[in-house]
């Protein structure tokens, strides 16, 4: 059964990476995936909550839990990666705006295959002649299929978005698919970790990531939506692919793929909560007083 989960996830993981940016293309002009990253100041706080806020809480929180070092290791890399698909999940449940989430995307997972190789020689030495194939792979499931997406959009226009129902069915499937396996296939790892302060200190870093984010996104509410969601769901592709390359046990792999689950059970609620913020700021305000009051009010006064 377990092998049989692993083998499930080998294929919906890039399955739902692959149909979700590829949609993102076909759905945005490339003008509007673009917006975000023309704005200096949006660029500049999200690379700094992303890069340097969370990556720091991270290593606050080995210092204030007693972790084994695998366990730090796995915790460290999930801070240090940004830019997941399944933020696109998170911004559609949310009703945020998807070629906002696009444009982060293009902003943060370049800027991850950087600062990965940065970092990783203070979390896994082992792993530095790695780096080359979680490059080759994130760009291959990410990059790859948004730059696809766009340029058929650009070049075929309506005769190509007839794709576009197929591939956020297959997304969403296979995100329906993704969660449960998840949990299945690791539960006795996660039960492992009980008492161990893995488990809390997923959550913190989840969570704080998250405001993070929110802080982050000036001006706009819409904004703070996405940057907040993008910041708390880490790029936990990358993180599994080093935290599998330089140990031979899998526990630096456990401590990744719980904190992803923690991070599932985080993240969603707070994106139906931040839908519910956002519809209520989009709702065109009452006037104060109706016309009809308005005018008995000044009859009054007259």
């Amino acid at each position: 059964m377990s092998a049989f989960l692993q083998s499930l996830l080998g294929i919906v993981i890039p399955l739902f990476a692959v149909s979700s940016m590829a949609s993102v293309g076909l759905a945005h002009p490339l003008r509007e995936v673009t917006r975000p990253l023309r704005r200096p100041v949006k660029v500049a706080m999200a690379l700094l909550a992303n890069f340097v806020v969370v990556p720091l809480l991270g290593l606050l929180l080995l210092r204030v839990f007693d972790l084994a070092l695998p366990q730090k290791v796995g915790l460290f890399l999930v801070a240090s990666a940004a830019g997941a698909p399944f933020l696109l999940a998170l911004v559609r449940t949310a009703r945020a705006d998807g070629a906002l989430a696009g444009g982060l995307l293009m902003l943060l997972l370049p800027s991850t295959l950087v600062f990965l190789p940065l970092v990783l020689p203070l979390a896994l030495p082992e792993a530095h002649e790695h780096v080359g194939a979680v490059a080759r792979s994130l760009a291959l499931t990410l990059l790859l299929p948004l730059a696809l997406g766009i340029v058929a959009r650009w070049r075929f226009g309506q005769r190509v978005e007839r794709l576009l129902p197929v591939l956020q069915k297959v997304s969403t499937l296979s995100l329906l698919l993704l969660l449960p396996a998840s949990l299945l296939a690791n539960l006795r790892a996660i039960a492992s970790l009980r008492g161990t302060g893995a488990i809390p200190a997923a959550a913190l870093l989840v969570a704080g990531a998250l405001l993070t984010g929110y802080l982050a996104g000036v001006p706009t509410r819409e904004w703070r939506v996405v940057l907040g969601l993008g910041t708390g769901q880490r790029n936990v592709a990358a993180a599994m692919t080093v935290a599998t390359s330089g140990f031979d046990t899998e526990e630096p792999l456990v401590m990744v793929v719980v904190t992803s689950l923690v991070g599932f059970a985080l993240l969603f609620p707070a994106a139906w909560a931040l839908r519910r913020l956002l519809e209520r700021h989009r709702a065109p305000r009452r006037p104060r007083f109706s016309e009809p009051e308005t005018e008995q009010l000044g009859r009054r006064r007259a």
